[in-house]
C-alpha cells in the first residue's frame, strides 16, 4: 500500500446530533493519521463546487441547501491505502445498505441524512482537499508510534 491523503466531511446531521468525536475515534483507532481539521458553514459557492458533479441530477439542490444548513467538521486523513479504508469505515451511501459495523450503518438515519462524506478516489480526494483546505492548512507530523507501525 502506498501512503495517501483522504477528504471526510461530517455532515450538519452529525455535528446537530454530537458524533464529531465517535465518528474521529474510529479514524484514529484504525490507524489513520489526522492532517487537518476545521468547523464551518459552507457557502453556498463552496457547496456548488464540491458536489459539482451532480450538477445536472434532481437532488443537487437538496444536496447544497443541506450541506450549506448548518456546521460542517473537515479533516484530511492520511495512512496507507486510506481513501480505501475510509469508505469501509463508512459504509454505504444508503443507510439500509451499510453493514453494522460502519458509521452510517450505525448512526446514519436515511440517505438524505447519511452523516458523513468520504473521497471516493484520489483524483476526488485531490480536488476536494484543495477545495476546502490550503496547502499551509496540512500539517505533516510523525506519530511517536511510527516506528513500530511500519511493516518491515
Amino acid at each position: 500500500m502506498t501512503v495517501e491523503r483522504t477528504f471526510v466531511a461530517i455532515k450538519p446531521d452529525g455535528v446537530q446530533r454530537g458524533l464529531v468525536g465517535e465518528i474521529i475515534s474510529r479514524f484514529e483507532r484504525k490507524g489513520f493519521k489526522l492532517v487537518a481539521l476545521k468547523q464551518l458553514i459552507p457557502s453556498r459557492a463552496m457547496a456548488e463546487k464540491h458536489y459539482g458533479v451532480h450538477r445536472d441530477r434532481p437532488f443537487f439542490n437538496g444536496l447544497v441547501d443541506f450541506i450549506t444548513s448548518g456546521p460542517v467538521v473537515l479533516m484530511v486523513w492520511e495512512g496507507d491505502g486510506v481513501i480505501a479504508g475510509s469508505r469501509k469505515l463508512i459504509g454505504a451511501t444508503k443507510p439500509l445498505d451499510a453493514d453494522p459495523g460502519t458509521i452510517r450503518g450505525d448512526l446514519a438515519v436515511n440517505i438524505g441524512r447519511n452523516v458523513i462524506h468520504g473521497s471516493d478516489g484520489l483524483d476526488t480526494a485531490s480536488f476536494e482537499i484543495g477545495l476546502w483546505f490550503s496547502s499551509a492548512e496540512l500539517n505533516d507530523w510523525l506519530p511517536s508510534d511510527q516506528a513500530w507501525r511500519v511493516e518491515s
